[in-house]
């Protein structure tokens, strides 16, 4: 079994890690044309009305809708598979592996959370983005971990990804249970048949990836519709794909497996691309100072570090769960900084938060401000803790 995971693992951090890379150059792209003499064009092309339908039922939104509709579903889905094949066959499988992410997650996603409501307490039309410094982006992360080269720990980066996991699992229940709109009644029972037409082959086992893309994209298309926000209908759609099929097809690593490089290389960065523009002209340094920004940022830099490092401290001190071998204190406080880097997440958390564009540029300025000291002290943290340690082997070679 440890054979079969192991190479799986590789290829999925290698993927992330590359991902992450490109997608901090798409944020950095990004920045520098929203500063540019063509950020108006930059706005235009975001804003450009796509119209899709047949006959009456036609579907109408600007490009940043749909990528944040429809290519997130996209993301939302291979988060789905993930999360599947962890809990089922991997670093969640049982309590022993899960018992440290599990504890981590939840203090990463509850003290961020607390801090930004603690500092937006007086300012009531903020507090819709309490979720936003819960999140964490893990292919950022394990793009900073990549530059720091091989010496990093396949355990430290494992750790990594199961506490971005459950994070994952979090943000998904989140924003089902606080950031849909009205419902259409009519769309969503249309939703709930195709997600039992998807449940019924899952359970029949069928082998092939055609029926369960076209049953999603239906999904998709009704969950839109009714008000609950669209990107759901990936991760319940995932649900239905069985690791095990007929003829010993595996199909949900399959499909893990062709959707990666597309969600690494394409998804995110043109997510990354569309979202992190902001303009800094006529913005002072003091505008950080201001509650929105300034409870995103902390929420980020200091309840992460409060919530994981904390949170594993206590865990592994009382004998509820271990720190994996290789892995130091040093290094995981290094790693709760790294999971402070919300960016792709926090900036989606952020678009269904709030209307208001004046909010959404303080959305994105904390989070940019918070994600980026995140990354550079995690990285010289991470990076000091390595200087003096021995060679460290994968045991999962």
């Amino acid at each position: 079994m440890v054979r079969t995971i192991a190479p799986m693992l590789r290829d999925f951090l290698q993927k992330e890690s590359a991902g992450g890379i490109v997608l901090i150059v798409a944020a950095a792209l990004a920045m520098v044309v929203a500063n540019s003499p063509y950020s108006s064009a930059y706005g235009a092309w975001l804003d450009v009305p796509v119209v899709a339908g047949v006959g009456s039922f036609v579907i109408d939104k600007p490009l940043l809708l749909w990528i944040n509709d429809g290519l997130m579903a996209v993301f939302f889905f291979l988060v789905g598979l993930e999360v599947k094949r962890e809990v089922l066959d991997g670093q969640l499988s049982s309590w022993d592996k899960a018992s440290l992410p599990l504890v981590a997650a939840i203090g990463g996603m509850a003290i961020p959370a607390l801090i930004y409501l603690g500092i937006n307490a007086g300012s009531p039309m903020n507090q819709a983005g309490w979720a936003i410094p819960a999140a964490t982006d893990i292919a950022f992360a394990l793009g900073i971990l990549a530059l720091l080269g091989p010496r990093v720990p396949v355990a430290l980066k494992a750790l990594l990804l199961a506490i971005a996991v459950i994070d994952d699992i979090g943000a998904i229940a989140i924003i089902a249970l606080f950031y849909s709109g009205n419902i259409d009644t009519g769309m969503l029972g249309a939703g709930a048949a195709a997600l039992l037409a998807l449940a019924a082959i899952g359970r029949m086992r069928v082998a092939s990836s055609i029926p369960y893309i076209l049953l999603s994209i239906l999904l998709w298309v009704f969950v839109l519709k009714s008000g609950v926000h669209a990107t759901l209908a990936g991760v319940a759609a995932a649900i239905c794909v069985p690791m095990q099929a007929r003829g010993g097809a595996r199909p949900l690593e399959r499909m893990e497996h062709a959707l990666h490089p597309w969600v690494a290389f394409l998804v995110i960065p043109i997510f990354g691309f569309a979202n992190a523009g902001v303009s800094l002209a006529g913005i002072e340094p003091s505008a950080l100072l201001d509650p929105l920004p300034m409870g995103i940022a902390l929420g980020l830099l200091l309840g992460k570090q409060a919530g994981i490092f904390g949170f594993a401290f206590v865990a592994v001190k009382s004998g509820l769960a271990q720190l994996p071998e290789d892995v130091s204190w040093r290094m995981l406080h290094g790693l709760s900084l790294l999971a402070a880097i919300g960016f792709t997440m926090s900036l989606f958390i952020g678009n269904l938060a709030f209307a208001d564009a004046a909010q959404v540029d303080a959305v994105k300025l904390g989070v940019l401000a918070g994600s980026t000291v995140a990354a550079l002290v995690g990285f010289i943290l991470i990076k000091t803790s390595l200087r003096d340690a021995a060679p460290v082997e994968s045991s999962l070679t």
